[in-house]
């Protein structure tokens, strides 16, 4: 389905999900952010929201399902990995708290949290793509476990981090039992409506009382992500178009030219983007590949193409981590924000070194958009993903820590083309 109409202008670079362009853009010089050309457009929600719809369509279901049982590469692979996760096991018991606690001074009980939701995704996976009804049963007691459960998210600031984070990791799982005997879907949309949803809001309204500039990119973007996912879980429009809206134009480091501030052209043959965490460290900055990926993958399955939005500057900045994650080197402006609650300024003369070529599942939904759906060459990202990374594995493949839960994973089974 798409939703571009008639009277819907499309901002440059940004494709019609009916007439996908084959070639690749670039402007002529490095630009930095507000010199770059963004054009904005009124949004408007589907009469009817598409379902399956957020990470994975009926297409990426069915797919995934016939070369399975037929036993082709890469999705066999891809699926190996998920079935000799101990997350997908039909057997898993969901431990539900009423409240989850992120931030250190507070008894942290957030890693339950992060791990019951990735065997919830992944038994749903096992599902729909295996057919086996004991791991639907096993994602469906998970789900309906929490949402009834569930009634705050409690911490320091890194409670929004966890309301963002595990908010739209959660509406996955849900999104895709919808409609499945014994899942309550009613009562798991009210409780992202009553605990995810509000923080989720109050963050991206008021950065916890900071300056705006305070917060790293991947803040911003995870409870983007989850104001979407709600939004589309919901059948809410206004919630949808607050997220989209937000990518576009929002006022904090998660927006579209706040996240890529800078831009150059022409690089070795291929435009680049630098990154707002890459002075930071490459552990963050590959995080963010994940959740604007997500964002993007999500709101393309509901006919808008924010992956290619503002000539394709997410793009470039995928390819300008990839790079540098891969060994190479990548130009880097200075860049300088404010801290705090009074804007103390701060900057960052040099890109950071720190966890460089760290393995996240993030790029094999990056590589089969760009290179497979638009036929661009993401000779970065696909380096990252063939080189590094395939076949995906999911929460549980990559250490106990958060880190290896930012990101749900399992690309490789999912988007592989």
């Amino acid at each position: 389905m798409s939703r571009t109409s008639p009277h819907r202008s499309i901002p440059t670079g940004e494709l019609s999900r009916r007439g996908l362009l084959k070639t690749a853009g670039g402007l002529t010089a490095a630009v930095a952010l507000g010199a770059a050309s963004a054009t904005t457009t009124a949004n408007a929600a589907p009469a009817t929201f598409t379902h399956p719809g957020m990470l994975h369509n009926a297409g990426d279901i069915n797919r995934a399902k016939v070369r399975v049982a037929a036993g082709d590469d890469p999705w066999l692979s891809g699926w190996n990995r998920l079935t000799a996760n101990s997350h997908s096991q039909s057997t898993w018991t969901p431990n539900p708290q009423a409240t989850v606690y992120r931030g250190s001074g507070y008894p942290e009980n957030y890693g339950i949290l992060y791990n019951d939701i990735a065997a919830a995704y992944q038994n749903a996976l096992r599902w729909v793509v295996g057919g086996t009804s004991a791991n639907a049963d096993c994602a469906v007691r998970i789900l309906n476990a929490w949402a009834n459960t569930l009634t705050s998210i409690q911490g320091t600031a890194d409670r929004f981090l966890a309301a963002g984070i595990y908010g739209w990791e959660f509406c996955q799982a849900a999104e895709l039992m919808r409609g499945y005997a014994g899942f309550d879907l009613t009562a798991f949309q009210q409780m992202m409506l009553n605990v995810f949803y509000p923080m989720n809001n109050d963050f991206l309204t008021h950065h916890n009382g900071a300056c705006i500039t305070n917060y790293w990119a991947n803040w911003d973007l995870c409870n983007m992500a989850s104001v979407l996912a709600i939004g589309i879980l919901t059948d809410d429009a206004a919630t949808y178009d607050q997220a989209v809206t937000y990518f576009k134009t929002g006022a904090g480091n998660g927006s579209i030219q706040h996240a890529v501030p800078f831009l150059y052209p022409n690089v070795e043959g291929y435009d680049l983007g630098q990154w707002q965490e890459s002075g930071r460290d490459q552990g963050h900055t590959v995080m963010g590949m994940g959740q604007m990926g997500a964002i993007c993958e999500m709101a393309w399955n509901q006919g808008d193409d924010l992956y290619s939005y503002d000539s394709r500057r997410f793009f470039k900045a995928a390819q300008y981590v990839a790079k540098y994650n891969l060994g190479n080197d990548v130009p880097f402006t200075t860049y300088t924000w404010g801290s705090g609650t009074n804007c103390a300024q701060n900057s960052q003369s040099v890109i950071s070194s720190a966890s460089r070529g760290q393995i996240r599942p993030v790029w094999a939904m990056l590589h089969f958009h760009y290179n497979r759906r638009l036929y661009l060459d993401d000779k970065y990202i696909s380096a990252m993903y063939y080189n590094l990374v395939a076949p995906e594995g999911g929460g549980g493949d990559y250490g106990s820590t958060s880190g290896g839960y930012d990101q749900l994973g399992f690309g490789t089974l999912m988007y592989a083309k």
